[in-house]
């Protein structure tokens, strides 16, 4: 099946994920102008510093089409920062932020702690057990009915699904391991065989 990948590159952690997806022989595409973003059937939304990314996707005229390509049904994953931006609401966010409400869970920007308190550990996920990297991470403080849990560690969620949005608090890119962009994509190929 032919299919194009955008990846969010305004800021953050772009490339990495453009490595994962081209790893798993799936093409991707830089995503920094509303044309670029008409050309893919998925697009993935990296980490990096969430109210930097915001202010990029107002001023880049970006963050509209993404609404409503999201609104539409195009999947979407979100990982750290990324996730924030997906979020129905964000805990401790600039006020001016704005996020898209893909996805209803409540998050809290930096949680886990700053910089010097970035962890590894082990994500025990329905798809799968993955290696986290955890970078001044996200925590999802409030879960809505129609979102799934599928990964956790101690108890927690740290991955999530509402439909085509699928969320991470943690850095999958960064652990050699591209399952969870293979699950992804799987994701967008049954939205593309509808």
């Amino acid at each position: 099946m032919n299919m194009q990948v955008g990846v969010l590159a305004l800021q953050g952690a772009f490339a990495a994920h453009s490595d994962c997806l081209t790893s798993i022989g799936v093409q991707s595409i830089e995503v920094r102008n509303p044309e670029q973003l008409s050309s893919v059937d998925a697009l993935l939304m990296p980490g990096g510093e969430s109210s930097t990314m915001s202010q990029l996707l107002e001023s880049s005229g970006l963050f509209d089409p993404i609404a409503a390509r999201i609104a539409d049904g195009m999947p979407v994953f979100g990982t750290c920062a990324g996730m924030i931006l997906l979020a129905s609401e964000i805990l401790d966010g600039r006020s001016d932020q704005r996020s898209f409400s893909a996805i209803d869970i409540s998050v809290r920007r930096n949680a886990f702690g700053r910089q010097v308190d970035s962890f590894e550990a082990t994500v025990n996920s329905s798809v799968g057990d993955f290696h986290g990297v955890f970078i001044r991470a996200p925590r999802i403080e409030r879960i809505g009915k129609e979102v799934e849990v599928l990964g956790s560690i101690n108890n927690e969620p740290v991955l999530v699904r509402q439909g085509n949005v699928l969320a991470a608090s943690f850095h999958p890119e960064l652990s050699n391991d591209a399952r969870l962009h293979e699950y992804f994509v799987s994701i967008t190929a049954n939205r593309k065989k509808v």
